[in-house]
């Protein structure tokens, strides 16, 4: 068999998960079985991958991250060290409720800051930012910067992760890439 990945001797995967090339997975991780990782991504030690998660291609992933079941993320995420999620609305330990799980949907070029919490059920929109210690509990437009407990959003970020701030004319420039955005009816586009 051809493994196209690295996987650190002390990380545990399941017959049956899938990780393509490039990957790099770290110490005392555990990817279980029906879990998807595409290309080029980077699970930090101490990471765990459940059945049935997927991540899209350069993905990144930080020391002890738990994703549950109904976690998908798309291409070039970023979780950042000791983020949460979870996958039950209303857990409780008597009660097994396997086949409620409910979807998290993270969109191409989402971060999530370190420590922040997203409960299930949630869409966290294209390049959207949710700051350190942030607690998500409804859907984050895309490019939005949301922080606090719960969360609120308090601005907009550019695919660079700078924070955007528009003139009269609606228009913002990220000072690293020199894109430029429009607010316009309370969404923020990428003008090409």
């Amino acid at each position: 068999m051809n493994i196209e990945y690295y996987a650190h001797p002390t990380a545990v995967i399941d017959d049956g998960a899938t990780i393509e090339k490039g990957t790099k997975i770290w110490h005392f991780c555990h990817i279980m079985s029906g879990a998807y990782i595409g290309e080029n991504c980077s699970l930090g030690q101490n990471v765990f991958v459940a059945t049935g998660v997927r991540l899209g291609n350069n993905v990144k992933v930080q020391n002890n991250v738990s994703l549950y079941t109904g976690v998908i993320c798309e291409d070039d995420v970023f979780l950042g060290p000791s983020m949460v999620f979870t996958n039950i609305i209303n857990p409780r330990s008597a009660i097994v409720r396997k086949d409620q799980y409910q979807a998290t949907i993270l969109r191409k070029g989402a971060t999530v800051g370190a420590n922040a919490t997203i409960v299930c059920g949630v869409e966290l929109g294209e390049y959207s930012f949710v700051g350190a210690g942030a607690v998500v509990t409804k859907n984050v437009p895309p490019y939005a910067l949301v922080v606090g407990t719960p969360a609120r959003q308090i601005g907009w970020m550019s695919e660079y992760g700078h924070r955007l701030f528009f003139n009269d004319n609606n228009i913002a420039e990220c000072p690293e890439s020199h894109q430029l955005y429009q607010l316009k009816d309370n969404k923020v586009i990428r003008i090409k």
